[in-house]
């Protein structure tokens, strides 16, 4: 089924070919349709399968009369996303696809001044992509309009709802008119979360492709089961391999991240780090660097687990065991795109084997374990400090190269990408 059969505005058409994609993704086949017609939509699917231009598309097409006529200004659509990153990625979205429209819109977002902020929402704007806290503040200075508003927009919607974000968000839907189209997009929603969703939509339809726990097929997933202060020497170690090219290392907090950024420099491994201690200057050069191939290793707290589309990456690695098993395939889903194929990598300390048995009860499979070759999983813990600490960073493994395939370790779920360019990818 070709875009032209889904009833897209013809300028959108355009911009869609012009961006070099002739066919929509499963979602974006279901979900088009009953956005069009106006009905409230709650769509489900797993990362990299076209979720952004799901709603974007039809969203568009529907503006596209207002933005055209003159006489028609004020604040008429609203996508909230829990994370700056998302929001810009978002952005570009809606301006890549409505490049031949007089589209007015605005970012709004926490870490920047909130000037241009202000006068852009003063300025007319159309659409609006913001994270929920910025924009309550702009509201409580009464510098947003909402009463023309038509359309609002969850964006990742589970994470918004579950982080606490939900006090946010039912305080800015009560400033928004009671007829409006509203839609929930992510990749996991569970069952106590969706029965909030009453509260926002209205009749809505549901949209549903694949299982909602299940990761991605095209991602090779695989745990090493590892020593705590053998970590930082195993990931060096596997970094060894050079199919290894462009990594997203995800540290459980902050400071962990800093340190494990720290020490693969000081290997001559380039590194960039993503988290909410950094300036959003600095977020966004660590994403330009990373996209462009700058630097090799990304390494970032969750934050940017639904915030991160970048192609091409080939691997994900778990250097801490997630918490929860949503934030596992959201991690995951950072790699093995569009039917792209990536590695998933996590190290399991054994504090984590009963997180990892209830995250393979959630997906409904087991994960394969793999040993990497050449390391040395009995080097003693690194020595203890003057003040009785040990040093962080210690263990750091035997020489060579990972071997049987490119992620280190011999056994299965190391036949991956073979320098193939994989096929065109949407947004997320």
């Amino acid at each position: 089924m070709p875009f032209t059969t889904l009833g897209l505005h013809p300028k959108i058409l355009q911009a869609v070919k012009e961006a070099g994609y002739t066919e929509p993704t499963p979602i974006q086949s279901a979900a088009i349709p009953p956005i069009l017609e106006g009905s409230d939509l709650i769509g489900i699917a797993q990362t990299g399968t076209g979720k952004t231009a799901a709603f974007t598309l039809p969203m568009l097409t529907r503006l596209a009369s207002i933005v055209t006529s003159t006489s028609q200004r004020g604040i008429r659509g609203l996508v909230l996303a829990p994370t700056r990153e998302l929001a810009v990625q978002i952005d570009e979205n809606v301006r890549a696809y409505g490049k031949h429209l007089p589209l007015r819109v605005a970012t709004v977002f926490g870490g920047v001044g909130e000037r241009a902020q202000i006068e852009a929402l003063r300025a007319g704007t159309h659409l609006i992509i913001a994270c929920p806290g910025r924009l309550l503040d702009l509201i409580n200075q009464r510098h947003a309009d909402f009463s023309g508003l038509e359309f609002l927009v969850l964006d990742e919607a589970d994470r918004m709802l579950d982080m606490g974000f939900l006090p946010d968000i039912r305080r800015i839907v009560k400033q928004l008119p009671q007829r409006r189209q509203t839609l929930l997009f992510s990749a996991t929603l569970s069952k106590e979360i969706e029965q909030l969703t009453g509260e926002f939509l209205r009749h809505p339809k549901t949209v549903q492709i694949g299982k909602r726990s299940n990761p991605a097929e095209t991602v090779a997933q695989m745990v090493y089961e590892v020593p705590m202060h053998l970590k930082q020497g195993l990931l060096s170690h596997l970094l060894e391999d050079p199919a290894m090219d462009s990594v997203l290392v995800f540290t459980r907090t902050k400071h962990g991240a800093d340190r494990v950024a720290r020490r693969l420099e000081s290997l001559g491994i380039k590194c960039g780090t993503l988290h909410a201690n950094r300036s959003q200057n600095q977020r966004i050069r660590a994403l330009k660097d990373f996209k462009s191939g700058e630097v090799r290793v990304l390494v970032a707290t969750d934050i940017a687990a639904r915030g991160i589309d970048v192609d091409g990456i080939s691997h994900v690695v778990n250097f801490d065991f997630p918490m929860h098993a949503e934030d596992y395939v959201h991690r995951i889903g950072r790699t093995g795109r569009a039917q792209t194929i990536g590695d998933a990598i996590s190290f399991v300390t054994p504090e984590d084997h009963a997180p990892l048995r209830s995250l393979e009860r959630f997906i409904g499979r087991g994960i394969v374990r793999k040993v990497a070759e050449g390391f040395d999983y009995k080097a003693s813990p690194p020595p203890r400090t003057e003040d009785g600490e040990r040093r962080r960073f210690g263990g750091q493994g035997g020489g060579g190269r990972s071997g049987g395939g490119r992620s280190g370790g011999g056994g299965q779920g190391g036949q991956n990408r073979q320098g193939q360019p994989g096929p065109r990818r949407w947004g997320r």
